[in-house]
Formats: C-alpha cells, structure tokens, sequence
C-alpha cells in the first residue's frame, strides 16, 4: 500500500519531503505519495514572531490525525516544544548543517559589511544577535521562501541576508552563501538543520519501518538544544539559540552543547555551556536552561540596553 507523505508546498518543504520519501523508498521498498497541505503560515505574510509557535505544523498534524495522511516531515525547529497527544517523532535523519549564512551583494562577509548595512531576516534571535555585534546594522523584516529571500537581495532590498545554510543547501544554492556563519557569531535556532519525521503513536508498523531512518547522534543533539527551550518556556520566535555537538570522548560520544540567551536589542547577552553523555541528552539542555536562569536569562526579554552607546 502506498504510504502518503504530508508536505508544506514551498520548494524546500517539498525537497526535504522529497528527500525523505526517497529514503523510505530506497530502505523499504514502499511507494510514497507527496501530499501537499497548506498551512496559516503559508497563507500570511506577517511576521513569523507574531504567528506563534507551530504555524507551520498545525494542519499537518491535523491532517494525521485525521487520518488524511500517514506522516509528515517538518523542520524540527518549527515544531513546538511540548509533545502532540496521539503523535510520535518516529525520526530524526542525519542533520545538515545547522549553521546561519550570509547572503551578501557584492560578495562580503559579515566583517566587510558596512556600519548601517541593511540585513534581511525574519528570526528575532538573528536580529538580537546582529545587534549584539555593535556593528550599528539595520535589520529589517524578511518573509517568504528561500527562492524570495535571495530576489529581494538581489533587487537590492538589503544589503545582506541570513537564513539557515542547511535550507539552502537542500535547494542546492549552498555555494550562494557568502560566509557560512561561526557560532561564535550567530548561535543558531535550537533544531536548526534537522528533520522531524513524525506519525500517529498508535500505528506501531509504521513507526518502525520510519525507524530505520533515524540517526542517533541527531536525535541527541536534537533532543538536548529542546530540552534547553523547553526548560526556558520560549518558542521559536523568542531570543533564544543552542547547538549541540556530538563529539568522542574518553567514555565514549558525549555532547557539547552551547546556550545562549540574548535581549531582542542586543544589550542583553547570555551565552553558557555544558557536556554530557547521549543518553543524558535532555538533562542536559534541562540543566544548562537551569545555568543561564540562574545568570538572569529570565530578564532578558525586559531589558532594553543602547547596544550602539
């Protein structure tokens, strides 16, 4: 039996679909239909802060639960933290890369960009981070897909853009970036680079057919940079960023994971660390979120600092 496979209709949302319905394919033999459903995100062009945590997830897990499709993919960063009753993330494939770009005219990196350059950018932690630097760049308000984002750079609406390098990578304009960013720089969205690949808890066949999909240091590192956002009680649009790497030490992987917390004018910025084993992966994102509260992480969206004195 054919399984259906729901998709947002944008370009990347179906490369990524695409990409996962060929691994279901290649590692099951099962034939997979794409099944477009459109969500309110799509629909608006406001502000992704003021849409809310899981805009773009709502009708997919609507349409699973009502039985219109089997599972749905999505960017592990939209999903919202607290689980949905009755759905299961069955896996999370290998992560691309879950660093920013920099999309510059002109070629330039963020160093070389000018002081009040304009940067294109829809996430409240880049804005945040960017000011930050105290660098006086301007950061403007940026909507649409990838395809969109890159036009209006080049139309000369900004002087620069950020989005996620993974999404672009995965429409094969990765060499369009011109800086992939340090962390150092711009920290990014918890889950960034990373897959979900969610179905109804109750369909115990699928769920380990979409097993075999599943990367365990993904899911670790996933699964820590969460609990941290989690723990804070933020969603996707607040000033709040993590990585989590999976690196060999002396027993074994262990996980470095990076927080930070910043003011959405930059004055504010909070930036820990902690290391664990893979199997403590939520305790400690649960643990450093404790860190940074304990540094006054809880003040950050109050306080309002001249980042350019």
């Amino acid at each position: 039996m054919t399984l259906r496979l729901g998709t947002r209709g944008s370009a990347l949302a179906m490369a990524q679909s695409g990409t996962v319905a060929q691994a279901v394919r290649d590692r099951t033999g099962r034939d997979v239909e794409l099944v477009e459903i459109v969500t309110p995100g799509d629909r608006s062009s406001a502000p992704i802060q003021t849409l809310g945590v899981g805009v773009f997830v709502s009708a997919l897990r609507d349409a699973l639960l009502a039985k219109e499709i089997d599972f749905a993919v999505h960017s592990y960063k939209d999903l919202p933290t607290a689980p949905a009753d009755g759905l299961v993330i069955a896996a999370i494939p290998p992560r691309h890369d879950p660093r920013d770009a920099l999309v510059a005219r002109g070629g330039l990196t963020l160093n070389e960009l000018p002081v009040g350059a304009r940067i294109g950018t829809g996430a409240l932690r880049r804005i945040a981070q960017l000011n930050a630097l105290g660098r006086r760049f301007e950061p403007l308000p940026l909507r649409g897909n990838v395809d969109t984002r890159l036009r209006k750079l080049a139309e000369g609406e900004f002087d620069a853009i950020v989005l996620a390098h993974a999404g672009m990578a995965r429409l094969g304009r990765g060499d369009e970036a011109t800086e992939v960013l340090d962390p150092l720089l711009m920290l990014p969205a918890p889950a960034q680079g990373a897959l979900a690949v969610e179905c109804r808890e109750d369909d115990a066949e699928l769920r380990d057919l979409l097993a075999a999909l599943d990367d365990e240091y993904t899911r670790a590192a996933v699964t820590a940079e969460r609990a941290l956002l989690a723990e804070l009680e933020a969603g996707c649009s607040a000033p709040i960023a993590a990585l989590a790497e999976v690196a060999e030490g002396d027993d074994g992987p262990e996980i470095y994971l990076r927080g930070a917390v910043f003011s959405p004018d930059g004055g504010f910025a909070l930036r820990l660390s902690r290391t664990g084993t893979l199997a403590d992966a939520a305790e400690v994102g649960r643990a450093l979120a404790r860190d940074l509260r304990e540094e006054g992480a809880d003040n950050a969206l109050g306080v309002q600092h001249d980042p350019h004195p």
